[in-house]
């Protein structure tokens, strides 16, 4: 579960975007089971990640701590729930979006999820961080090829950049939240 201490991690690499002390940024973290999300937030917080186990059922995890909130959802296949989503997208200021990059049998699944996110009216303008997750795997595809089969490039009303990384290593994600840190100030502003 979500700890307090995985969520300090973020505030450090958060802290340097904050332009007014009372601001609260919300971040909201999205993407299929077993997409890597769990692993991503240790990951930030510099927490052990050698033994995650599968979040169970649908999640909601909000974390407030120094005028950051942070909501994660655990996207599962309970599509019924679907409905009472909305009720969380409200003043988000950045989606990151995680994906399993060798699953290559999911990729129309969460392009489809991804698709209709976009389209919320409620999320309409907010900055998207797309994680290409697991490129530790030899069976990942390329961000590039993620991004050509999601037709990333007809996003029109959202600032988007979709990142390569491995929650595993690290990689990638540090340079992934460095582009939310210049992207919550923009908006913010």
């Amino acid at each position: 579960s979500l700890s307090l201490s995985l969520f300090k991690g973020l505030l450090s690499i958060l802290r340097k975007l904050k332009s007014a002390p009372d601001q609260e940024v919300r971040i909201l973290l999205l993407g299929l089971d077993n997409a890597g999300k769990t692993t991503l937030l240790k990951q930030l917080a510099s927490e052990d990640i050698s033994h995650i186990t599968p979040t169970q059922g649908f999640n909601i995890k909000s974390v407030q701590s120094q005028g950051f909130k942070l909501n994660v959802w655990d996207i599962g296949g309970q599509r019924k729930i679907r409905p009472y989503w909305r009720n969380y997208f409200e003043n988000t200021d950045i989606l990151i979006y995680v994906i399993d990059s060798a699953d290559r049998k999911r990729f129309e699944e969460t392009g489809q999820e991804l698709a209709e996110l976009l389209e919320e009216e409620k999320l309409s303008c907010v900055p998207v961080l797309i994680f290409a997750n697991k490129q530790d795997l030899l069976t990942a595809a390329p961000a590039s090829e993620i991004a050509e089969g999601l037709n990333l490039h007809t996003i029109r009303d959202h600032v988007w950049q979709i990142q390569s990384c491995s929650a595993l290593t690290g990689e990638g994600v540090q340079d992934g939240m460095n582009w939310v840190c210049r992207n919550v100030s923009a908006k913010k502003k």
